[in-house]
């Protein structure tokens, strides 16, 4: 059997060259963009993805965690629960909110059900239904549509090499959840 490729995240000593104007900015601060850092050129092209994702997404903070956050349940992905259970309250959600995100859409509010709804049709089919088209459009218009697409596109990726290469949740996420758990 081969063994799995050894890709932790990378120390400062260690960070690529061709990487070294992300270090200080995003990439520097989260583990999962230092594994990615293994990959210069891929960090470096994931970096206006990411900003649009992130930080210009039209869904706006509270909205988008949801998307993030089903998408992590869904994909069996504990970094990023965890990083986004802390994001999640920062943005104004609460501990119920956040928790129902785990259960059955009927749990859910009917907008927290809308996005939840089509977090699992894009992770089910790779396509969102005419019906949970017209609900997300009619929440979060044709622009916020495109935006939990590539939000769900984004974190699949992120997922996949969490997943891949066993990246360890970040010390100041777990010392947060230590200190205020989510179960």
């Amino acid at each position: 059997m081969t063994a799995p490729l050894d890709l932790p995240p990378l120390a400062d000593a260690d960070w690529p060259e061709e990487a070294a104007a992300l270090r200080a900015g995003f990439a520097g601060r989260l583990n999962v963009y230092r594994v990615m850092a293994h990959h210069p050129a891929l960090l470096k092209s994931w970096q206006t993805f990411r900003n649009h994702v992130v930080r210009e997404t039209s869904l706006g903070a509270a909205r988008s965690e949801v998307a993030i956050l089903r998408t992590g349940v869904r994909l069996e992905a504990p970094y990023e629960w965890a990083h986004h259970v802390v994001r999640g309250r920062d943005a104004g959600l609460s501990d119920a909110r956040i928790r129902s995100l785990r259960g059955p859409l009927s749990g859910m509010s009917a907008e927290d059900a809308a996005i939840a709804r089509a977090v699992d049709e894009l992770i089910d089919d790779a396509c969102l239904s005419a019906g949970a088209q017209a609900e997300l459009a009619a929440l979060v218009g044709v622009a916020g549509v495109f935006d939990v697409i590539a939000t769900v596109g984004h974190y699949r990726v992120l997922a996949c090499i969490l997943k891949s290469f066993g990246t360890p949740i970040d010390d100041d996420i777990a010392a947060a959840l230590a200190a205020q758990p989510i179960d």
